[in-house]
Formats: structure tokens, sequence, C-alpha cells
């Protein structure tokens, strides 16, 4: 016999009895990857007209974007910084794919989601651990703190 939510309420108690909230920016990360993977699979297969290698990469590119999703979900700093160097890898690459071959797949989306990573709420995002807003825990530094004797200023400790 199964009981409704009792999955759940396993996962919920091994959590602490919390359950991490999701960060809105990350949930909107994470929705852009996966429409980039649909959209270089919607245009890259058709594009490619039957020539395996063409066909190979494609493919390649939509697992590895959502191997990328996956990834990205989890809202760590690591994922972070690994998705800004695959688009920004993937934003070149289609450039030069745009140049030499007048394709787009996916190219835009790639411009668009490094723009969305670089925005500072969502790089605030990714750099707050889970359950909590502020890096001043464990005796831990922030940027803010770091620059405190710059100004002057000593810093508790």
């Amino acid at each position: 016999m199964s009981i409704p939510g009792l999955g759940r309420l396993r996962r919920s108690r091994a959590l602490g009895g919390r359950r991490p909230v999701p960060v809105p920016q990350v949930r909107l990360i994470t929705r852009l990857v996966v429409a980039q993977a649909v959209a270089a699979a919607a245009v890259g297969l058709p594009f490619s007209r039957r020539h395996l290698p063409s066909i190979v990469i494609t493919l390649a590119l939509v697992a590895s974007l959502c191997l990328l999703a996956l990834l990205v979900r989890s809202g760590t700093r690591a994922a972070w910084l690994v998705a800004v160097g695959f688009e920004a890898a993937f934003f070149v690459y289609g450039v030069s794919r745009f140049v030499t071959a007048r394709y787009v797949g996916g190219t835009l989306f790639a411009f668009v989601i490094v723009g969305s990573l670089l925005h500072p709420a969502v790089a605030r995002a990714y750099s707050a651990a889970p359950g909590r807003l502020s890096g001043h825990q464990h005796g831990e530094v922030g940027f803010g703190d770091a620059t405190g004797e710059t100004f002057g200023e000593h810093v508790a400790g």
C-alpha cells in the first residue's frame, strides 16, 4: 500500500525538517537553458540536412545542454561558474558557425543566458547557500568586509 506524500515526508526529514526554497533566479536560468536545448535541436537537426557529423554535433550539444540544465538547477556557485563558461564558449562557437555557415541555432539563447547569469541578482542567488542569505557565518568574510581596511577601518575578527 502506498501512502501519498510519504516520499516527500522522508526527504523533508532527511533535510532536517526544512526543504530548500528554490530561488526564482535559479529557476529562470534553468528554464532558459532547457529552452536553449529545445531551440538548438529544433534548428540544428533540420539545418543538418542528413549530414551525419552535423547531426552528431547537434545531438551532443543538446545532451550537454540538458546536463547543464541539471547542474544549473542545483544553485551552487560552481554551477554558476560552469554555466557562464559553457554559455560563453557556446556563444563564441555559434558566432563562428554563423560566419561560416549562416547557422544561428541557440546562439541568441546563449547570449541571453550569459547576460542573465552576469546580472548581479542572479550572481548573488548562485553565491548564497540555501537557507541563509548572508555569508557571515562560520567566519566567512564577504567582499564588503574585505575592503574595510582600505578605507582606514579595521575588520573585527
